[in-house]
């Protein structure tokens, strides 16, 4: 449940500290002075989206934190991600209560947030996968929703906890779709495939003779290049040696006798000595050219026969480059890429391996669809009794409630579509509920349906955001009523205009507008008790004027609740 909510700078509100308690609490005000404020920037903690205008005016960056209690689910949860080490830790240093967690999200200016739980970072995703854990939410626009089929069906399967089968089904429904276009795609290609295999065949024996190997096409280039100019690197290796080393006027001996007749004027000037240590290493330099000059002319004597043999190994590379449009270089991969075509191509063959894997899924999401629909006809009748019986305390005597399975086409949500009935009076027919329904009668149903949802809903706080719009009088008595009584096993939130509602509850807060001259306008909230909450009462039965005659009735609703 929720202990605690912490805002900073979130639309209107400026700081405000919350502490909440098991039960039914009643959120009431003006209109206009926040009150939904508080249950945005629960949510906007919870990973709803963030705009940049919920930063309050002028502020740099805004901050809701809330405190929850840990069930056992909470629990699991955190220790799947990670996060029950940080709720230890943050127990340990007074951040959050043992059997706590800490949710804080911040917003800049900018409209960039970050999320934190219990002080380690956490995604949007996180947030609201725990969200879904801790709280529910009914909003006061979405009596119009009952009237769309996706959300009908959407509630009667919440009704049912159904989440499980529904996912099976959608994941067997995704799985057969898959088997069923792999073999449409086969047969499609039936035909295609086999022109294509007789082409890549022809293309795959006839490189697998030529055997082409990956870098191949720029060694035989070098070779070719090299053999073609043998007699001229010959020449010139022979002619260099002999530059150097051979020749009557040779570098080399010319170099020992300078440096033979320099080594006896150093006795003269030492500033000799470096250019004879340079002519020195010009001498290894030299010596080390002649050894590979030798080595090289050792190697290096023409072969015809492997120039004739690389020049046709050329002329057939190329020749294959030419009849299957690509360059020589590529043909290596041209085969593997084929290889592994004409293997796909087999397997987009073999039909009738394709036609068992479809009729497999298909059998498998019959049975999983078939028990949806027997565990949808349950949760149908269930609803359209918990529902009915609601309905007759908001007023509604004589109406019924019913939901009906139409048989569809198979579908990822099964094979049926739901759809809600209502009657007027015990001998009317029932009717589809966007048929038959007036505004009045869409909140009420909406109320009763609401009330029946949280009651199957496992999560340990309920939100209802002005739900009971459209109704007053004993109706409104009844709700407030009905909400006590869940309070009794839930935590309870109601934002109410409804001075029925908001006397039934058992804690109450006020929230305020304030606007002094020249400044923004700061919403706050505080918990009424005693006479505070009489006078709150009190306002809502009258207005501004309070009388004593209303205050009279506010402390009967008070203490008749």
């Amino acid at each position: 449940m929720l202990n605690a909510l912490s805002i900073r700078d979130f639309v209107i509100v400026e700081e405000l500290d919350l502490e909440f308690q098991a039960g039914f609490t009643v959120l009431t005000g003006e209109t206009g002075a926040g009150k939904s404020i508080l249950i945005d920037a629960l949510a906007f903690a919870l990973g709803e989206r963030g705009e940049s205008d919920m930063v309050r005016e002028g502020c740099s960056r805004a901050e809701v934190a809330a405190e929850f209690r840990c069930g056992p689910a909470l629990l699991g949860w955190l220790t799947q991600f990670g996060f029950a080490d940080a709720a230890h830790d943050a127990a340990a240093t007074g951040a959050a209560g043992p059997g706590t967690v800490l949710v804080r999200r911040t917003l800049d200016a900018s409209g960039r947030s970050r999320a934190f739980l219990n002080g380690s970072a956490a995604t949007l995703g996180q947030l609201r996968e725990l969200g879904e854990l801790l709280l529910d939410v009914h909003g006061q626009h979405e009596h119009q929703s009952l009237l769309r089929p996706a959300a009908q069906q959407q509630l009667l399967d919440a009704h049912g906890d159904l989440h499980e089968p529904v996912r099976a089904v959608a994941d067997a429904f995704a799985a057969w779709r898959s088997a069923a276009r792999a073999r449409e795609q086969a047969e499609a290609a039936h035909d295609q495939a086999a022109a294509d295999s007789e082409q890549l065949r022809q293309l795959v024996d006839e490189l697998n003779r030529l055997a082409p190997e990956p870098g191949e096409w720029e060694r035989i280039e070098a070779e070719q290049t090299r053999l073609a100019h043998g007699a001229a690197l010959v020449e010139g290796a022979r002619l260099a040696l002999e530059t150097i080393a051979e020749a009557d006027d040779a570098a080399q001996p010319r170099l020992a006798r300078s440096a033979t007749r320099l080594q006896a004027l150093c006795a003269f000037d030492q500033r000799l000595v470096p250019v004879l240590e340079a002519l020195a290493s010009a001498d290894v330099q030299l010596e080390e050219a002649c050894r590979q000059l030798h080595q090289y002319l050792g190697n290096c004597e023409p072969d015809e026969g492997r120039l004739a043999y690389v020049e046709e190994r050329i002329a057939a590379l190329h020749a294959a480059g030419r009849k299957w449009r690509t360059v020589p270089a590529q043909l290596p991969a041209l085969l593997e890429t084929s290889h592994i075509r004409l293997a796909s191509l087999a397997d987009s063959q073999d039909l009738e391996r394709l036609r068992g894997a479809e009729a497999k899924a298909a059998a498998r999401y019959q049975l999983l669809a078939s028990a949806l629909s027997d565990a949808r006809q349950r949760a149908a009748e269930d609803m359209g009794r918990d529902v009915s019986r609601a309905m007759q305390e908001l007023a509604m005597t004589g109406a019924r409630f019913a939901v009906r399975l139409l048989p569809t086409d198979a579908t990822a949500s099964g094979r049926e579509r739901v759809e809600f009935l209502v009657s007027g009076h015990d001998s009317g027919s029932a009717r589809p509920l966007a048929r038959v329904a007036s505004g009045g009668e869409l909140s009420r149903i909406g109320l009763a349906i609401s009330v029946i949802a949280a009651s199957a809903n496992l999560v340990p706080t309920l939100i209802f955001d002005e739900v009971d719009a459209g109704i007053g009088g004993q109706v409104a008595a009844t709700v407030g009523r009905l909400l006590r009584e869940l309070g009794k096993s839930r935590q309870v939130f109601c934002v109410t205009h409804l001075p029925q509602v908001a006397s039934c509850g058992d804690h109450h807060f006020a929230v305020r507008k304030t606007s002094e001259a020249g400044s923004r306008p700061v919403s706050s909230a505080e918990p009424l008790l005693g006479n505070a909450r009489v006078q709150e009462i009190a306002r809502m039965l009258g207005g501004a004027q309070i009388t004593k005659l209303t205050e009279q009735h506010a402390r009967e609703m008070l203490t008749s609740r």
